[in-house]
C-alpha cells in the first residue's frame, strides 16, 4: 500500500451516487457528518473526457474538506489506487442502501 492510504467514498447526493476518491476521512466534531478531505481528480492524459468526472472535478474543485451526512454513506473503502470517479443518475425504481441512523438516546434517570 501507499505511505498514505486512498479511500474511495460512495455516498447520495440529490438523487445521484457519487463515488470520489480522497486521502483522508474521519468522522467528523460535527455530530453525524464524516469529513472529506484531499480529493483525488485523476489526470487526463487521454483525449476522452467523463463528463461526470469533469462534473465532480468542478464540484469539489476549491473544496478543501467537504462534510457528508452519515446517513448519506453508502459505502466507503480504503484502495490501493484511485479509479475513475464517477455520478450515477438514481431512477425511481433504484434501491439505495444506507447506514442505519438513530440519535443516540440519555440513559433513563440522567438529567443535565
Amino acid at each position: 500500500m501507499a505511505d498514505k492510504p486512498i479511500y474511495k467514498v460512495i455516498f447520495y447526493n440529490q438523487n445521484q451516487v457519487y463515488e470520489v476518491y480522497a486521502r483522508a476521512i474521519y468522522q467528523s466534531d460535527m455530530y453525524g457528518f464524516i469529513e472529506v478531505e484531499e480529493f483525488i481528480f485523476g489526470e487526463r492524459t487521454q483525449v476522452i473526457v467523463d463528463p461526470g468526472e469533469e462534473k465532480l472535478k468542478g464540484e469539489f474543485a476549491n473544496v478543501s474538506r467537504s462534510y457528508i451526512p452519515m446517513q448519506a454513506i453508502i459505502r466507503i473503502d480504503e484502495v490501493e489506487k484511485e479509479g475513475a470517479v464517477k455520478v450515477t443518475e438514481l431512477k425511481s425504481s433504484d434501491k439505495v442502501a444506507q447506514f442505519p441512523f438513530s440519535a443516540p438516546t440519555p440513559p433513563k434517570g440522567s438529567e443535565d
